[in-house]
């Protein structure tokens, strides 16, 4: 398969990514309801239209930037507001509004997995068709797992830090829940000291690996890559 342009990768991953953060983020305010807080409802946030959700500089600008100088690209939405105190229990209720965003990423690649083998079967007579979603379902399949991934790092406010901070006991989940204004630094630090892609680089293979159309899909990655 020949090297994809700038222009081809950008049709390529848009899609894909806008769908992660924002499909993510309208499951928190989604759950967020179920369990007694209708903020996200009332702000019109619960909804599979992307547009309220996206935020220009994180679902757009910082995507192609990074698409366009290094050739990955992560992202995210505006955040769902959660009101603590009007969840049922609220100490359990929020590691279950946080656990549903990694979740829905991790159904979200299903689909596109599902996609995958679809567009793959059509290859040979609609591939003028086929073969744009057949790269398309791989971009969804690796951004879905990889946003899973490193939202399940278990660093405030990262899903996966809130997930823990609710399974902790009261004492000990207040000492934890302090580390949460230093969180996107130690992030941050994690991400260029290379820790982040050291730990989650075997966990977004190995998710991979386990879907419909694995081989389909670690085959074609590369070229959506420069």
């Amino acid at each position: 398969m020949e090297e994809l342009t700038l222009v081809q990768r950008i049709a390529v991953w848009a899609l894909p990514l806008i769908f992660a953060v924002t499909v993510h983020e309208a499951a928190h305010g989604w759950v967020a309801d179920r369990l007694g807080d209708p903020t996200a409802r009332n702000l019109g946030r619960i909804t599979l239209n992307p547009i309220p959700h996206i935020d220009l500089v994180g679902t757009i600008a910082v995507p192609l930037l990074m698409l366009t100088f290094t050739g990955f690209l992560i992202g995210w939405a505006k955040p769902v507001p959660v009101s603590y105190r009007r969840l049922h229990s609220p100490k359990r209720d929020m590691a279950i509004v946080a656990a549903a965003g990694p979740a829905v990423n991790l159904l979200m690649a299903l689909m596109w997995s599902a996609l995958l083998l679809l567009a793959h079967q059509q290859m040979h007579t609609m591939q003028v068709v086929a073969l744009p979603l057949l790269l398309m379902a791989v971009a969804g399949v690796f951004i879905n797992l990889v946003l899973m991934a490193i939202n399940l790092l278990p660093v405030p406010p990262l899903d996966g830090g809130r997930v823990v901070t609710g399974l902790l006991p009261m004492a000990a989940a207040r000492i934890y829940a302090r580390i949460e204004p230093f969180g996107m630094f130690i992030l941050i630090a994690l991400l260029i000291s290379g820790v982040v892609g050291m730990i989650l680089g075997p966990v977004v293979i190995g998710a991979i690996q386990l879907l419909p159309g694995s081989e389909l899909v670690l085959g074609i990655l590369p070229t959506l890559f420069p």
